[in-house]
């Protein structure tokens, strides 16, 4: 296969899983805007972890909410644990990588706080545990995962959601997450400051 050839490939993939996701992806993104828009109507924040490009998509998602999606609107209360390299270096090095969530979880999770826990595969060992002290803390979880859902998907409880890509190509489960975060943002604006437009 040839250079264009494959680019458009990448193209016809990404977008066959996204139809793909649109079948049975809606009522469990629907079910985690609903545990998220709950957690900021009453007052608490979201948390939200991953690593490498769920990194990523951790502080994009915070980003939309803290600053704006589409709307002009007041700020929402989001913070991606991820980004803070001080922090996270200094537990990784004191005590283990595997840590790095969920000692600030402890730190900083509240009963009522919601965790936004992203991995591709759902095996992340520190997504893993954010989401056991998550849980040990009172708060709910939505996990963002790919392929089976992996370590993830049976730690979750009946007040949780998992909106999971079943596709296998990381990057094709990456690319579909991030229009996930959207389809989230929306649904938190409009149901928070919209007028259903």
């Amino acid at each position: 296969m040839d250079k264009l050839a494959r680019i458009k490939q990448h193209f016809t993939d990404s977008i066959q899983t996204k139809i793909d996701a649109a079948d049975y992806l809606p009522e469990s993104i629907a079910q985690g805007a609903e545990i998220m828009i709950q957690c900021l109507a009453n007052g608490h924040k979201i948390l939200a972890c991953g690593n490498g490009g769920s990194a990523g998509d951790a502080q994009h998602f915070s980003a939309e909410l803290l600053n704006r999606y589409e709307m002009e609107r007041p700020s929402l209360p989001a913070i991606a644990i991820s980004t803070d390299t001080s922090t996270i270096t200094s537990i990784a090095n004191d005590y283990t990588y595997d840590d790095i969530f969920a000692k600030q979880i402890r730190a900083l999770g509240n009963k009522g706080d919601v965790l936004f826990a992203i991995s591709t595969s759902g095996n992340s060992v520190n997504v893993v545990n954010a989401i056991k002290d998550a849980h040990n803390r009172g708060m709910h979880v939505v996990a963002m995962t790919g392929k089976d859902g992996g370590a993830m998907a049976p730690l979750l409880e009946s007040t949780d959601a998992e909106i999971r890509v079943t596709a296998k190509k990381t990057a094709r489960i990456q690319e579909t997450h991030l229009l996930v975060i959207h389809c989230l943002c929306d649904a938190i604006d409009q149901a928070l400051f919209g007028d259903g437009k």
